[in-house]
């Protein structure tokens, strides 16, 4: 996603996801976010000033007289949040949605995942249920802890993993509200190679499977 966003309405949020996106990307210092945000420098300490304060940024000492800016596991659970929600409110998101899980399926049919289980109900699973059709991938069932219902576009919904009772070669996140929190869970309960998620939840998924291995 292009680090300048284009939601005029929702300015304070643009800045905060752009923030986020880029002190995920290692940026380190506040003038480095400042030449990449194209914003003032005295602009970015002060949302950088509100982002530690609210838990998603911390701060730690760098060599030379500096600082090191890193997520937090909210600071990445906001920046999921606020790209589905830029997305969403944008044309580019079905489009984006749709070609993120035909990647996704294609790579589990390479890895023989056939049957799938949806983490989270939400208009990502909707897209990913109707992609999976065109993809040679049947979505099993979908896993929503605050699930009220019993069915999601022809699925079945459950509260919890334990409550499946169809058997699944893997995990697919479509939780857009607790992305990584969602797929930290799945992978301690399947491992790293049974865990997947559309790239548009900024998951870094390559990068945490090799930390877990």
């Amino acid at each position: 996603m292009d680090r300048v966003l284009l939601n005029e309405s929702g300015e304070d949020e643009r800045i905060v996801l752009n923030l986020l996106n880029s002190v995920d990307d290692g940026a380190q210092s506040q003038r480095r976010i400042a030449e990449e945000l194209g914003i003032a420098l005295g602009l970015v300490n002060a949302y950088l000033k509100r982002c530690i304060k609210k838990g998603l940024v911390k701060v730690s000492h760098a060599p030379a007289r500096r600082y090191a800016y890193y997520l937090t596991p909210q600071g990445f659970a906001e920046k999921s949040r606020l790209t589905v929600e830029y997305l969403s409110s944008s044309f580019s998101f079905f489009r984006q949605a749709k070609a993120d899980c035909t990647r996704v399926f294609q790579m589990a049919r390479e890895q023989n995942l056939q049957n799938l289980v949806l983490c989270g109900k939400s208009d990502l699973a909707e897209i990913a249920i109707l992609s999976a059709v065109d993809c040679g991938v049947s979505i099993v069932a979908i896993v929503d802890q605050n699930a009220n219902e019993m069915l999601f576009v022809g699925k079945q919904v459950v509260s919890d993993y334990d409550r499946l009772v169809v058997s699944f070669d893997a995990v697919v996140v479509t939780d857009v509200v607790n992305a990584r929190r969602a797929f930290d869970e799945a992978v301690r309960l399947y491992g790293p190679g049974r865990v997947l998620a559309p790239k548009l939840l900024g998951l870094n998924v390559s990068e945490r499977r090799g930390a877990e291995q």
